[in-house]
């Protein structure tokens, strides 16, 4: 049975529409509202305060801490500066993602890191022989998500000794509330300007409560996971379990993603002498990937006129779809599309797709499964590259 999150006596008094999800073990509302449209618009226009303390967190420290990131991450976080956070996919030995999250640099020999899914077991084997240790943190820190254009007015009334103005695209700054030391992140899982705060549950109640007071004519507002959906899917971020499997969970070979594939070769540094894959990672590199993720946008006319021949209009408003749709191309199944929506602010039917690397140029036209009053039929789109949304002020 789903627990209680440290905010949760302010969540739930706000929660009118009383849909909860299962979040990590945890409490966390879908809506709190009967719909989800003031909250997708919180986001993008506003501010939105999202509890995200269901996250897994460890903190790794240590003489041979950096070592230990190091051989689980793909990146190399000798790289990254204390202050500063890193976004980083871990692997097994085939070079098959099992999780991702973000890596925070707190002290020289003191890592945190979060996660999706438990992780400490394979944390703690990989730091087998290293004088490193891994702690779950997770119950001891609560974390607020506070996102969009007024993010940044709103800390500034009420946080101190926090250098906000300055503060870069993911980098942490300590900071105090009406004398409650936080830690402040410019990271977040919406694609818009955005701060996570990490913070100490005994009074994470009271960091709500005055967020909520300065944030009031700000049009600030609570958000659940419903509208955060939508949101991620625009920015383009893939979702453990949905966009991708993780290598511990499949069932079948098939099922397991690299880097590569999942758009994140970015994150992949074989120049770094080792980390877990690295081997695997460095012969996927040479002979190219099966598979690649790409956004697709959905031709609107083709979409309408599937919907006129049973005298409908696109049925496609509303919350985001996690059931995976195939893709063909002239007939072939080529892939499939693992989330997609209606992006309300792009006025786009869209999705995140894992397409065969030969027929993922961008630009290329593809179809895409749609259902009509029950019958499966095909909509015209187009491969295109993602974020879909990436306004400047998320990086400024």
């Amino acid at each position: 049975m789903p627990i209680p999150t440290p905010l949760h006596p302010r969540t739930a008094a706000l929660c009118e529409s009383q849909e909860w999800r299962n979040w990590a073990g945890y409490l966390a509302a879908g809506t709190y509202e009967p719909t989800h449209e003031r909250e997708y618009y919180a986001i993008r226009n506003a501010a939105a305060l999202i509890d995200v303390s269901p996250l897994f967190k460890y903190e790794v420290n240590g003489s041979d801490a950096l070592r230990l990131v190091n051989r689980i991450i793909t990146r190399n976080v000798a790289r990254c500066a204390v202050g500063q956070v890193m976004y980083s996919p871990w692997c097994d030995d085939l070079g098959m993602v099992i999780d991702d999250g973000t890596i925070a640099r707190l002290e020289e020999n003191r890592f945190r890191i979060t996660a999706a899914e438990p992780n400490l077991a394979w944390f703690q084997d990989c730091g087998v022989g290293l004088n490193a240790q891994v702690r779950d943190v997770s119950e001891e820190l609560a974390t607020l998500a506070l996102q969009g254009p007024n993010a940044r007015s709103i800390l500034l009334k009420v946080v101190n000794d926090a250098n906000l103005e300055g503060l870069r695209y993911y980098r942490f700054s300590p900071g105090n509330m009406g004398g409650i030391p936080l830690l402040i992140s410019r990271t977040g899982y919406t694609g818009d300007l955005g701060y996570e705060l990490w913070i100490d549950p005994q009074t994470a109640v009271k960091v709500w409560d005055k967020i909520f007071e300065e944030g009031e004519g700000f049009g600030i507002a609570p958000v659940g996971i419903v509208a955060l959906d939508i949101a991620r899917i625009e920015a383009g971020l893939v979702m453990l379990q949905v966009d991708y499997i993780s290598a511990r969970k499949a069932l079948i070979e098939e099922q397991k993603s690299s880097p590569f594939e999942l758009g994140l070769g970015w994150t992949v540094d074989l120049k770094k002498e080792y980390f877990i894959g690295r081997k695997a990672l460095l012969a996927e590199k040479r002979r190219g990937s099966q598979w690649n993720l790409v956004g697709v946008e959905v031709d609107w006319t083709s979409l309408e006129r599937e919907f006129s021949g049973v005298n409908l209009v696109p049925q496609v408003v509303g919350r985001a779809s996690r059931s995976a749709v195939p893709v063909y191309r002239d007939d072939w199944q080529i892939g499939h599309v693992s989330s997609h929506t209606f992006s309300p602010i792009l006025k786009k039917y869209i999705g995140i797709a894992t397409i065969e690397s030969r027929y993922a140029e961008l630009g290329s036209p593809v179809e895409i499964e749609i259902t009509v009053e029950y019958v499966r039929r095909k909509a015209r789109a187009t491969i295109v590259r993602l974020p879909f949304f990436d306004p400047p002020r998320k990086r400024a």
